[in-house]
């Protein structure tokens, strides 16, 4: 029910890029550009400006956007109290999910679906991708979201939520606030995740398109998890490439920095990871409330 143009410059906010918004809504990049345009002309305001080959909001999408958020809200709120009325949802789903999703974005998204569906019971499983590939292959979990980029022919993928990894240090480090080149990397000590891990695989397929060979740079130590990694910065010097979900605390309390690269960004998407072929009515709902 959510009104569609808003819908199309909802997307186009988050993602920031016309073209993943046509991508992911399944139209063409001149419809998309059409809705905006009517949204620009209906509220006399320019929602987005361009920067080379990307774009941001302008104040009055920023307090658009704020408004479309909100809207959305009320909208999928309201659809699924109506929906309560006349069904009884009831059973079991066995979620399961990499580590970074799993402590950092799924909690509030399964205590507001436990508020809403309190006879559907979840067991989460948490590992790496790898491992979260695995288990879903072995029919021992319902679905999985996945951070990694590998896609298997065995599975269906569906967009989840976009993601940026971003390179963090301790906030005193003597390079907080500096810009580094790519080159610089060579010269720091640095903490990864390890391997099968989907963040390890994002962040070596960037840095290998840019001729880094993240073998070649001076790793310290590889740790489990985002937690441990973040733990670890802040008694050290090293530097290591996290998502920006994982550090969202540290950044507000001013504990952990994020330092700026020229010209390099990591942006990836979390999945929904699905065996092929119709999937239950409790998968169909909990994927309808997480989107």
């Amino acid at each position: 029910m959510f009104d569609y143009r808003l819908k199309v410059f909802h997307t186009v906010a988050t993602r920031l890029s016309f073209t993943k918004a046509s991508e992911e809504l399944h139209i063409s990049q001149p419809a998309v550009t059409k809705h905006i345009k009517e949204i620009e002309n209906q509220i006399g305001a320019k929602l987005f400006d361009r920067k080379g080959t990307s774009i941001q909001l302008t104040q009055s999408g920023k307090i658009l956007f704020e408004h479309a958020e909100k809207i959305r809200n009320i909208y999928r709120d309201m659809e699924f109290e109506i929906s309560q009325i006349n069904q009884q949802h009831k059973g079991k789903l066995i979620i399961g999910a990499s580590t970074t999703v799993a402590q950092y974005i799924l909690p509030e998204i399964l205590a507001k679906f436990n508020s809403y569906y309190k006879d559907i019971k979840i067991e989460l499983l948490t590992g790496n991708t790898e491992t979260i590939s695995t288990l879903l292959k072995e029919e021992k979990i319902d679905l999985g979201i996945i951070e990694g980029e590998s896609q298997s022919s065995y599975f269906e993928y569906k967009t989840f939520k976009p993601d940026e990894i971003v390179l963090a240090a301790k906030s005193d480090h003597p390079l907080a606030h500096k810009t580094l080149s790519l080159k610089d990397l060579y010269q720091l000590d640095m903490i990864f995740r390890e391997q099968g891990s989907g963040t390890l695989e994002f962040i070596q397929n960037r840095l290998k398109e840019k001729e880094i060979n993240i073998g070649d740079l001076n790793t310290v130590m590889q740790l489990g998890s985002s937690e441990s990694i973040k733990n670890y910065l802040l008694h050290s010097e090293c530097m290591a490439f996290l998502s920006i979900s994982t550090i969202l605390n540290e950044l507000k309390n001013n504990v952990l920095t994020v330092i700026d690269i020229k010209n390099f960004s990591i942006e990836r998407d979390f999945h929904f990871i699905l065996l092929k072929g119709e999937q239950s009515e409790l998968i169909k709902l909990f994927l309808r409330f997480a989107e």
